[in-house]
């Protein structure tokens, strides 16, 4: 029942090309840094990747991009990485954006074994096209499918050996989802303690989905994007 792995390169070793890989996160909040960095080294090549974004470039999934490991990703925001917006223009990556709430649900249903639902988002748009629309209750809907992975790396603040993980704040975000969505699921964590040392009330994802959990050896989480507003001066208007 010890689910605790050695090191992040040993928790990725047995992540084979072409998989279909579910990354947690939030911007850079709630990323799992030490198992992206670890995923780096080995450059596998051929990966199909889900996550709410692309991280940036020089960090998080930027560095997978750059290592030129992904051939394909599903996620609802790109904005911040220009080598993404490159790669798309030059057909090198085939990209899929879906609206956020839509993406977090497909994940969802996808570990609640829902294979399809409807949703209004995205009726009338791009996002509808080529696929199944439907009237219920004198309103219009889209059919949306579930999404699975091969493997999902999560990031938790605490976990014991387990694999029951609790999150901080707003660093939950998409991981509880994807624990649930794939076939292995990696758990990376800040802090490790012992049987019984979580308050059941606090864990979010019991260890029942979690095939390996690793320690991060360290973390620099960065502001992904910083602003400074400056204070108004001059007279009353």
């Amino acid at each position: 029942m010890n689910k605790v792995v050695t090191s992040a390169d040993a928790a990725v070793a047995d992540i084979a090309a072409g998989s279909t890989v579910m990354l947690g996160g939030f911007g850079l909040c709630g990323i799992p840094e030490n198992l992206i960095a670890a995923l780096v080294r080995r450059r596998i090549t051929g990966l199909h990747t889900i996550s709410n974004n692309m991280g940036v470039d020089g960090f998080g999934m930027g560095l997978m991009l750059e290592a030129g490991m992904i051939v394909s990703h599903i996620g609802s925001y790109v904005g911040e990485n220009r080598r993404l917006e490159q790669m798309v223009l030059r057909g090198e990556l085939n990209l899929t954006l879906i609206p956020q709430g839509t993406l977090a649900e497909r994940i969802r249903a996808g570990g609640a074994g829902i294979p399809a639902f409807y949703v209004p988002t995205g009726l009338g748009t791009v996002v509808a096209e080529g696929k199944e629309i439907r009237e219920l209750n004198g309103r219009k809907y889209v059919l949306e499918t579930a999404l699975h992975a091969d493997v999902a790396l999560i990031k938790a603040w605490k976990g014991d050996r387990l694999g029951n993980l609790v999150y901080r704040k707003t660093a939950r975000n998409f991981n509880p989802v994807m624990a649930t969505a794939a076939a292995v699921v990696i758990a990376e964590v800040e802090e490790l303690v012992e049987p019984g040392e979580l308050d059941p009330d606090h864990i979010v994802t019991p260890g029942i989905y979690v095939k390996q959990v690793v320690v991060g050896e360290r973390y620099s989480k960065p502001i992904e994007s910083r602003f400074i507003k400056e204070h108004m001066t001059g007279g009353a208007a």
